[in-house]
């Protein structure tokens, strides 16, 4: 998964990082990317940190897709 946005002529830095889903706790794979220049700021931080705050798995997510869509048919 890529934090921010990354040029075509940017590095790309990849680091892990240990992220549960915010709904079941589920540990998953934290296989991540940023930009060389945009890693490590301010900014990344602050995005990084959000990312971490609304994280879904898979299985959440689709759970939630699917709940949401069946509302909308009702």
């Amino acid at each position: 998964m890529i934090i921010g946005k990354i040029s075509r002529d940017d590095k790309r830095v990849k680091f892990t990082l240990e992220i549960h889903c915010i709904n079941c706790g589920k540990k998953v794979p934290g296989g991540l990317q940023a930009s060389e220049k945009f890693y490590q700021t301010k900014e990344f931080k602050l995005e990084l940190e959000r990312f971490k705050e609304n994280y879904l798995c898979g299985i959440c997510r689709d759970k939630k897709r699917v709940s949401k869509n069946q509302s909308r048919k009702m």
